[in-house]
């Protein structure tokens, strides 16, 4: 007998006859001998509705309620699960996130961490011999005020839940049967990774890969979560994410990630002297904007141009503080791109051998692709390019590294 976490993903749910289906594979699982814990997220579609709902009403809605409204969509999800897997005759209760026992930090309604679980509740309805259904994505901070935890904030629900209940196995699934070599929609030889390490699968999902929620990766390597990504719709073997130091120094380049939600911002005429980046990410910072790469040119005449690269989301939000700050530091102009993309090679690897880089940008530029900026760590190497181009970057760096080959 074990104790699971399963996580179910808005595509999983997206009508009554899918969460039919769920309920079905929970009930399963208990009737194999395991206890369950099931978190979800809201319904294909339904946080974009009503994101566009509040857009309606003003265009500068408060981060609390919009926290309130955005948590509403896995309550509704929640509570028809727990009905289905009632009726189909296992005993289930549904629950909140503040219910289940989710503390968020203060003072970031939209965007929360996870700062305390109290299982005590959940523990409880376990032992009695019910499957928990809990709302993915939100909790509640120390003001009782409902907080949401970013955009595929329920992997993250999901994998801190296992961590607190000790729980057995925490299984993401998806409408994919695990994590690829590269998307699969735009790479058709890609393959299914049998296991990646935490390092590596952080780094493909924060390059792009929207398999997993980058945070929910982070804190399953911090506190040992071993995650198992797999499919709703099959039961197949997924992708296991875990330490498996061996195995995966074997391999030269795990997968290739690419996004394209980039837009890229080049100050110019930025005077060289100390403390004016500092100025132009702090500003930024204060903001909560993510800002990713960063490149500055070599000064010439006491000027330099530095560029920088953040979604493309929030470009509009960039440049109403870019504009004010170009007075202030004496820049001489600011200049906005919102056709960019990224593309990402990501492999532990990569730590103990050359050649990567070079392999990477040859085969890019043999296909006429430019890059644009270049970004490295210990086990990635990125390149900002053209939005147009992106696609066929990932085919072209899929080839180059033999990914497809078995």
């Amino acid at each position: 007998m074990a104790l699971l976490v399963q996580k179910f993903g808005g595509s999983s749910v997206g009508s009554v006859d899918m969460i039919k289906r769920v309920a079905q594979r929970v009930v399963d699982s208990v009737r194999s001998g395991d206890s369950v814990v099931v978190v979800v997220s809201a319904m294909a579609d339904t946080t974009d509705e009503m994101v566009t709902l509040a857009e309606k009403i003003t265009s500068d809605a408060p981060d609390r309620e919009m926290a309130l409204l955005l948590s509403s969509g896995e309550r509704i999800t929640t509570a028809l699960l727990a009905m289905a897997i009632t009726n189909l005759g296992t005993p289930a209760v549904g629950y909140t996130g503040q219910q289940a026992g989710f503390k968020t930090t203060s003072g970031r309604h939209t965007n929360s961490r996870v700062a305390e679980i109290d299982s005590t509740r959940i523990i409880g309805e376990l032992d009695v011999g019910k499957v928990v259904v809990v709302c993915g994505f939100q909790g509640v901070d120390e003001n009782q005020d409902e907080t949401v935890l970013g955009r595929g904030g329920s992997d993250l629900s999901a994998v801190a839940l296992a961590w607190a209940l000790k729980a057995d196995s925490c299984e993401i699934f998806t409408d994919v049967e695990g994590v690829y070599t590269a998307d699969p929609r735009v790479v058709p030889e890609a393959r299914k990774i049998g296991k990646i390490s935490p390092d590596e699968m952080l780094e493909l999902a924060s390059a792009g890969a929207r398999v997993l929620y980058s945070r929910s990766v982070e804190f399953a390597k911090k506190h040992g979560v071993v995650i198992h990504c797999r499919s709703t719709f099959s039961k197949e073997t997924g992708t296991l994410i875990q330490e498996d130091a061996a195995m995966m120094e074997a391999v030269l380049v795990r997968g290739i990630a690419h996004d394209t939600d980039q837009a890229k911002i080049t100050i110019r005429g930025v005077p060289d002297k100390p403390g004016v980046a500092a100025r132009i990410f702090g500003r930024m910072g204060d903001a909560s904007i993510n800002v990713d790469m960063i490149v500055q040119n070599t000064s010439a005449d006491g000027v330099t141009d530095m560029s920088f690269t953040v979604p493309r989301s929030e470009l509009k939000k960039v440049m109403a503080y870019a504009e004010p700050l170009k007075a202030e530091i004496e820049a001489r102009e600011v200049i906005e791109d919102a056709d960019m993309a990224k593309v990402s090679v990501v492999g532990v690897g990569m730590k103990s051998h050359s050649g990567v880089a070079s392999t990477m940008f040859s085969a890019l530029a043999d296909n006429g692709i430019n890059i644009e900026m270049i970004s490295t760590s210990e086990i990635k190497i990125s390149c900002v390019i053209h939005r147009d181009l992106a696609e066929e970057a990932v085919r072209v760096l899929h080839r180059a590294f033999e990914l497809d080959a078995d």
